[in-house]
């Protein structure tokens, strides 16, 4: 299902923000995805909205259904994870992607993908990472933690899919602008936080100032 949300502040990017909702914590051990959520940010705004519960085709235990609130009998009459996925791919087609904890997300993507013999094209960006390097004072970094330390926009739901990936959209908004802030930087590519993300504690300063001195450069050799 995709519907359009209301403008955010601007910043710069154009990714997928998204989360899963699984019937475990491995596509090894046979889990399945049982809802998807994403929001597509462009230029600082979500633009555009998919959200569907799937059929896994196997059962989801009591834990999980307590976790997610999701029952076996909503995702019986859902449409199945290959439909779903089919769909999402089109949705996804062209865009990076941003998760909380993406190493969960990235590798029931690519597995719910390669059922469908579909790749993705689209990196992944981690923003509990990122958090980890920006807000350092933060108690902890799990995404309800970060959306109260940063006094984020929430409807009080976690753990559904597509409440989890606005509020993660809204944490990505607020990393991009207090790095901005930050470094006086006007504009922060994915690249570069894909990089952050990946960088030692120690070596953000020095990463983000050589990218703020870059940006001054090229400003000043614009004509």
């Amino acid at each position: 299902m995709r519907t359009k949300l209301k403008p955010l502040p601007r910043s710069a990017g154009t990714v997928v923000v998204l989360d899963f909702e699984t019937t475990g914590l491995s596509p090894e051990q046979g889990e399945r995805a049982i809802e998807i959520g994403a929001v597509l940010l462009e230029e600082g705004r979500i633009i555009d909205r998919f959200q569907s519960l799937m059929n896994p085709g196997i059962r989801i235990n009591s834990f999980i259904e307590g976790y997610t609130g999701i029952s076996n009998a909503m995702v019986r009459k859902a449409p199945s994870c290959a439909e779903v996925m089919a769909e999402f791919a089109l949705f996804v087609q062209g865009h990076n992607l941003v998760a909380h904890n993406a190493s969960f997300d990235e590798k029931f993507l690519d597995a719910e993908l390669r059922r469908i013999r579909c790749e993705r094209q689209g990196v992944f960006a981690c923003s509990m990472l990122i958090s980890r390097r920006i807000y350092p004072a933060a108690p902890n970094h799990q995404l309800g933690t970060l959306v109260k330390y940063k006094k984020l926009k929430t409807d009080g739901v976690f753990h559904r899919a597509l409440a989890d990936a606005e509020m993660t959209a809204h944490l990505w908004l607020a990393l991009l602008q207090d790095i901005q802030s930050r470094y006086q930087i006007n504009d922060v590519p994915f690249p570069v936080m894909h990089k952050l993300a990946r960088t030692a504690k120690a070596s953000v300063d020095a990463l983000l100032a050589r990218h703020s001195q870059r940006f001054v450069l090229e400003c000043q050799g614009s004509p």
